[in-house]
């Protein structure tokens, strides 16, 4: 890790000079909190005098509400794919250009046409990742590969989760083998008593920094997020990952113009800046998740990509979400009234 260090002020060095148009204006970025660089952001200034304004927020559904709403004047912001698919549906994305585009190319195959864009004309892939299980193993001697073997008596007091109400309901539901992205009246009523019990047994729910609770020792095991498991993994290798043997959720993030952005051509370079390898690896070293830039993934190391929550091995059972319309406010009250009943 210490070469790879010493050479990424090189790339983007490089990165920053692969350019010597200079496009004076500004861009506004509406996007997720500690999930872009700030030195990939600076060194697209450098290069082409756009100044960006970077907004962030904490949820999918604060996203959808703004834009919903016509709240601020954003030109390019970064939805997970269900939020994207919303939103291609109620024409609040604008189609992108791809002639713009000529480092869409480095995209993985397996990451084009997923279903919230089936024809990829409004989205890009930014990071993907998955949502599993890290085992402190130095504390837990006993297997730990399903939402089973975590939500036991055995570890009250000694788990952190998500603070998610649909992630924790589709945990629920994978466990009694029911379709994730299906939910309805009858499976939230099935799913109830799961999760009754599940959240009498957590210490802490966290969604921003659930690695805190683990590097701490407040927990022993917990339901995070891919990149902070990778983290740990970094950190210390008794920080074991696993997919979940019943199944996981694959998000896929994405950038994407909303239809009213006022500087659509600025929106257009910043995508195109970050889909060069040399810039995409920078974002990867800062935040481990999975890379769908293919031609980024050769920069890595060979740590990098043997990190088992950036790349799981193996073929496990993954899914992304897909939108699910007024059942969204039903899972978020269920979860809340049997937190607030715990």
């Amino acid at each position: 890790m210490k070469s790879h260090r010493l050479i990424l002020p090189a790339l983007l060095a490089l990165a920053i000079g692969a350019g010597s148009a200079r496009a004076a204006g500004e861009l506004n970025l509406f996007g997720w909190s500690e999930y872009i660089p700030q030195s990939v952001l600076d060194g697209f200034t450098k290069e082409t005098g756009i100044k960006v304004n970077f907004e962030t927020y904490a949820s999918n559904e604060e996203l959808l509400s703004k834009l919903v709403a016509g709240g601020g004047s954003y030109d390019l912001v970064q939805p997970s794919d269900y939020a994207a698919e919303v939103m291609i549906r109620q024409n609040l994305l604008s189609p992108l250009d791809p002639r713009l585009l000529p480092n869409l190319k480095n995209i993985a195959p397996e990451f084009r046409h997923r279903p919230h864009d089936p024809a990829g004309r409004y989205t890009v892939p930014y990071m993907s990742g998955t949502v599993g299980i890290v085992v402190n193993t130095e504390k837990v001697k006993t297997p730990v590969h399903s939402y089973s073997d975590v939500f036991t008596p055995a570890f009250k007091d000694r788990i952190v989760v998500l603070n998610d109400t649909r992630e924790i309901v589709t945990w629920a539901l994978y466990t009694l083998k029911l379709p994730i992205n299906t939910i309805n009246a009858e499976s939230l009523a099935q799913a109830r008593p799961v999760v009754a019990n599940w959240v009498k047994l957590v210490k802490v729910f966290d969604s921003d920094s659930p690695k805190t609770a683990l590097l701490n020792g407040d927990v022993d095991v917990g339901v995070v997020w891919s990149g902070e498991a990778a983290i740990l993994w970094k950190e210390n290798k008794k920080f074991q990952y696993f997919i979940p043997t019943e199944g996981a959720h694959q998000f896929i993030d994405v950038l994407a113009i909303p239809a009213n952005a006022k500087n659509k051509e600025a929106a257009h370079k910043l995508i195109d800046y970050i889909l060069r390898p040399e810039v995409s690896v920078l974002i990867s070293e800062a935040f481990p998740y999975t890379n769908p830039n293919q031609a980024a993934r050769k920069l890595l190391t060979p740590e990098q990509l043997a990190n088992p929550a950036s790349y799981p091995p193996g073929s496990p059972k993954l899914e992304t979400f897909r939108d699910i319309g007024k059942a969204a406010a039903d899972v978020d009250r269920l979860v809340t009234d049997l937190k607030s009943a715990r």
